[in-house]
C-alpha cells in the first residue's frame, strides 16, 4: 500500500484506485469517475491527458483536471479551456474540541435531492445528482427543513475528503457548518482515517479549518474544461 504522503499528491488518483474504484472511467492512463457521479479527471503524464479528454467530454458537457503541479493538455478543437481555479489541500493535525450543541442527523438517500438542492442554491455547478454516493452526509435542519450540511468527497483507504460544507443564506453566522465539520471530522477519525479537505486560496473559510485543526499543506488545483 502506498503511503498516505503519496496518496494526497493525487488524491483523486488515489481514490479511483481504492474506495471509488466502482465509479472509474479510464481513457490513455487517465483515471476519470463516472461523469453522472462526479465530473474530475486527474493524470500523471499531461502527455496523455487531450486523447482523454476528447473522450470523456463525449459523457458529460463539462469537467476538472485535478492535479498538484501538472498542468494539462487539450485539443482545443473539441476541448475548451474555461477557468483555473487555484486551490489547496489541507490535512487535519489535531481536532480542536467543539461544542456540539446542534442536532447533526446522517443523511440517507431519501434526502440526496433536498441535499442537491442545498448544493446548486449556495454552490451552483460542480455537485451531481449521484455526488451523494461518494460517501457520508450530515445535515442540520431547523423547522423541519434541511439547512446545513458537510458531506465526504474523495477517499481512499488511508483518507476521507470533508465536502459540500454548504448553509442556507438565512442561516449563515450560526456556527453550523462548524460543528458539521467538527462531527464529520470525528467520524472519519473513527474509521481511522486521515481527514483531509479542499478549497481554494483566499477562501475566508480557511481561517475556520485552521480554527478546527486543519493545516495547508500543498496546491491542489482545478483546471474546468467545456464541450466545444
Amino acid at each position: 500500500m502506498s503511503t498516505l504522503e503519496h496518496q494526497l499528491k493525487n488524491p483523486v488518483w488515489s481514490s479511483l484506485q481504492e474506495t471509488h474504484k466502482k465509479f472509474a472511467v479510464e481513457f490513455n492512463n487517465v483515471q476519470f469517475y463516472n461523469s453522472e457521479v462526479c465530473t474530475f479527471g486527474t493524470f500523471f503524464d499531461e502527455n496523455n491527458t487531450a486523447e482523454a479528454a476528447n473522450e470523456y467530454i463525449k459523457t458529460s458537457d463539462s469537467f476538472f483536471y485535478v492535479s498538484e503541479n501538472l498542468t494539462p493538455v487539450v485539443d482545443e478543437t473539441k476541448v475548451e479551456f474555461t477557468k483555473k481555479i487555484d486551490g489547496c489541500q489541507m490535512v487535519l493535525d489535531s481536532l480542536t474540541n467543539i461544542n456540539i450543541t446542534e442536532e447533526i442527523v446522517l443523511l440517507d438517500e431519501t434526502f440526496s435531492e433536498e441535499i442537491y438542492d442545498l448544493v446548486w442554491l449556495v454552490m451552483p455547478g460542480y455537485y451531481r445528482k449521484r455526488t451523494f454516493e461518494m460517501g457520508k452526509y450530515f445535515g442540520i435542519f431547523k423547522n423541519g427543513k434541511l439547512v446545513s450540511i458537510a458531506g465526504q468527497r474523495l477517499q481512499s483507504n488511508l483518507f476521507i475528503e470533508v465536502s459540500a460544507v454548504v448553509t442556507h443564506p438565512n442561516y449563515t453566522r450560526r456556527g453550523l457548518a462548524k460543528q458539521l465539520i467538527a462531527h464529520n471530522t470525528k467520524e472519519i477519525l473513527k474509521e481511522n482515517k486521515t481527514p483531509i479537505l479542499h478549497t481554494n486560496k483566499g477562501n475566508p473559510a480557511i481561517a475556520l479549518y485552521q480554527k478546527l485543526g486543519y493545516t495547508l499543506t500543498r496546491d491542489m488545483n482545478w483546471w474546468l474544461y467545456t464541450k466545444k
